[in-house]
C-alpha cells in the first residue's frame, strides 16, 4: 500500500508528529511505501534544524531526519507555512542576508502541489495533528 502523510501539528503542541513517525515505522516494517510526508501549518516546526529539546525529551526533528536518511522518505515542508513562521531554506536565507538556513537535514521546502501529487498517487492519505 502507498501512503501520503500530512503532519499539521507542532512537535510540542501535539503528539501528532510522534504518532505519524510511529505509523511510518510500522508501515515500513510491513513493506508499505511512504510516498511523501508533507508538513503543513504548525507541523513545519518539525523541520527546524536548531530545535534543541531538553535532554529528557525526544528530538523529533532529528528522528525525522534519520527516518528520511534510512528509508529515502521525501520530507516536504509547505513553503507558505514555512515563510510565515520564519523557517528558511538555504537559498532563501542567503537571499535575506542570513548566515545559516533553518531547515533540518532531510527536509525540503516546496509548494502545496507536492501534497496534491502525493495524494493522487497514494492508496491512502493520512493527516496527523
Amino acid at each position: 500500500m502507498k501512503y501520503a502523510i500530512q503532519v499539521n501539528a507542532g512537535p510540542y503542541a501535539s503528539n501528532g508528529g510522534l504518532i505519524a513517525q510511529r505509523f511510518i515505522q510500522a508501515a515500513l516494517r510491513d513493506r508499505h511505501q511512504i510516498l511523501r510526508v508533507f508538513f503543513y501549518q504548525e507541523g513545519i516546526q518539525h523541520a527546524f534544524r536548531h530545535a534543541l529539546p531538553p535532554d529528557d525529551e525526544m528530538n523529533l526533528s532529528a528522528i525525522w531526519s534519520q527516518l528520511a536518511a534510512e528509508h529515502g522518505i521525501d520530507l516536504v515542508v509547505c513553503i507558505s507555512a514555512a515563510q510565515r513562521r520564519g523557517l528558511l531554506c538555504e537559498d532563501e536565507a542567503r537571499r535575506q542576508g542570513l548566515a545559516d538556513n533553518h531547515l533540518a537535514e532531510g527536509f525540503r521546502i516546496a509548494g502545496l502541489g507536492q501534497w496534491l501529487e502525493a495524494s493522487l498517487k497514494a492508496d491512502r492519505c493520512l493527516v496527523f495533528g
